[in-house]
């Protein structure tokens, strides 16, 4: 009887043990072009402006034993936006709206992630941008997770927002239909 009590909890203590026991830190793969912040914003409430910034860096943290300990850092390079159009370029990083010369960086650093199922998940955070720091919520997509072809291991999310213009500061008004931008993040990280 002692024995068969004793086998099923050697096999779980070698199952435990062989999850990991910290959590996994993950390079965002900028180099790569596998990861991607992009942002859309009603143009006078008949169509979008899409774009993207172009330069931004970041890390996280995933344990899946303990999903609520995974924590996010991303710098962006507010100079690099990309709209597709070099004079709307131009005005995006004028003081009308992300003023680069003052404010060349917008940071994202996570405050908490709590798991909702299915994959899902909201990350919130603290998001500095023009010189201005609010709390943000993400809704987060776990996409997958496995080897590469070059002998690492991958995890990737995606997830979207929404933000108040005027709740960062951005002086420029475009209108009743363009008071928010949405946020959309495609991360892919390579564990380190």
């Amino acid at each position: 009887m002692k024995k068969r009590l004793f086998m099923p909890l050697i096999a779980a203590a070698g199952i435990a043990l062989s999850a990991p026991l910290s959590a996994e830190e993950y390079l965002i793969d900028t180099q790569g072009a596998h990861a991607f912040v992009q942002f859309k914003i009603s143009h006078l409430g008949y169509s979008w402006v899409i774009g993207r910034f172009n330069d931004f860096r970041g890390s996280f943290s995933y344990y899946e034993q303990n999903p609520a300990a995974s924590k996010v850092s991303v710098t962006i390079n507010t100079a690099s936006v990309d709209s597709n159009h070099a004079e709307r370029d131009k005005h995006l990083r004028s003081a009308d709206f992300l003023e680069v010369n003052s404010f060349g960086t917008a940071t994202f650093t996570s405050t908490s992630f709590e798991e909702q199922g299915n994959g899902k998940a909201l990350l919130k955070g603290d998001l500095t941008l023009h010189g201005v720091t609010m709390p943000v919520t993400i809704d987060v997509t776990h996409i997958g997770a496995g080897k590469d072809p070059w002998g690492g291991y991958r995890r990737g999310f995606e997830g979207t927002t929404r933000l108040g213009l005027k709740d960062f500061g951005i002086p420029k008004d475009l209108g009743p239909a363009s008071q928010e931008v949405e946020i959309f993040l495609s991360i892919e990280g390579i564990r380190q």
